[in-house]
């Protein structure tokens, strides 16, 4: 998968990282939806599950400015109706196609991750092993 599509990712410990690991492809399915300002696509993303909790606002217009300089988002000031007003986000063609890469690589990924816990299942039943409690993983 595309550098451009990812984002920054530096080298990390495992585990580290983990709310934004997948912020970028969640805003682009947010918008994908439809066209959003800020607070809703914050409140979208949600849904998908990789922030517990509110999104912190500052990170995700972070990555909303990184999304639009890198031609995967648009944006414009609508003005309309009572209030302030507001930025609306945009998925431009290019954007459409760093989801459907995205989508691509996290199902290859759900898929690694389901024969490493299958094989882990079949290995915890095992006659002779002993399962202790849910404990994190070290690194997690």
């Amino acid at each position: 998968m595309s550098r451009k599509f990812l984002g920054r990712h530096p080298k990390r410990q495992a585990g580290s990282g983990k709310a934004e690991r997948f912020i970028q492809p969640s805003i682009l399915m947010s918008l994908k939806r439809k066209p959003s300002y800020g607070y809703e696509i914050i409140q979208n993303i949600q849904e998908f599950g990789f922030v517990e909790g509110p999104a912190p606002p500052g990170m995700i217009y972070r990555h909303m400015r990184d999304l639009e300089a890198a031609g995967l988002v648009t944006s414009e000031w609508k003005t309309e109706g009572a209030g302030p007003a507001k930025r609306v986000y945009h998925l431009t063609s290019e954007g459409e196609e760093a989801l459907s890469l995205w989508a691509e690589y996290m199902q290859q990924q759900a898929q690694k991750l389901m024969i490493f816990f299958k094989a882990y299942r079949k290995i915890a039943k095992a006659p002779g092993r002993r399962r202790k409690g849910h404990q994190e993983p070290v690194g997690a």
